[in-house]
């Protein structure tokens, strides 16, 4: 159990200090933060779209959420199927349209290959990438990855034993 909550703890982490940096990323992004001289000439952007990466869901911008309403933005986390990455844009692209004015569009992870293709829609001011897989026109995410070996820091894998404290035959 103490190795679980190890594990969970070290998630956390991660995501307050991703939640953390992101947060720090986009405030000057904001037009309230820009200089004078070009806040005239562009709109005010005060939608937030959060786009959550593989292997986990919209909960996870819960540390970020508060943080960027507390400046006076709107905040959504798409709640994104990760059935394919066809689902995943439509479903992000269902958040920019429920957006009043123009959309700041943030992916983590698998999700800047979403916000990629997504981020095409005219209501999209900005694309943030939060340790995002970011493509090159026509490239896939397998193209993108393809150069990291899945297999490295594997060669002395071993199989977990489990045992039964109280089965001292294992």
């Amino acid at each position: 159990m103490n190795h679980i909550t190890s594990l969970l703890r070290g998630i956390i982490r991660t995501h307050v200090v991703l939640g953390l940096t992101f947060t720090a990323a986009i405030i000057p992004l904001l037009a309230g933060n820009r200089p004078a001289s070009e806040t005239a000439a562009a709109p005010t952007v005060r939608n937030v779209v959060l786009v959550h990466g593989a292997f986990a869901d919209g909960s996870s911008w819960a540390k970020v959420i508060p943080l960027l309403e507390a400046r006076g933005l709107h905040v959504a986390a798409v709640q994104n199927p990760l059935s394919s990455l066809a689902d995943d844009v439509a479903a992000t692209k269902r958040a920019i349209a429920n957006q009043d004015g123009p959309v700041i569009l943030v992916g983590h992870s698998w999700a800047g290959i979403v916000i990629s293709e997504a981020g095409n829609d005219p209501k999209v001011a900005a694309l943030v990438y939060v340790a995002g897989i970011v493509p090159d026109e026509g490239q896939s995410a397998n193209d993108v990855l393809k150069r990291y070996s899945w297999r490295t820091g594997f060669s002395e894998e071993k199989p977990a034993v489990w045992r039964n404290h109280n089965d001292s035959s294992v």
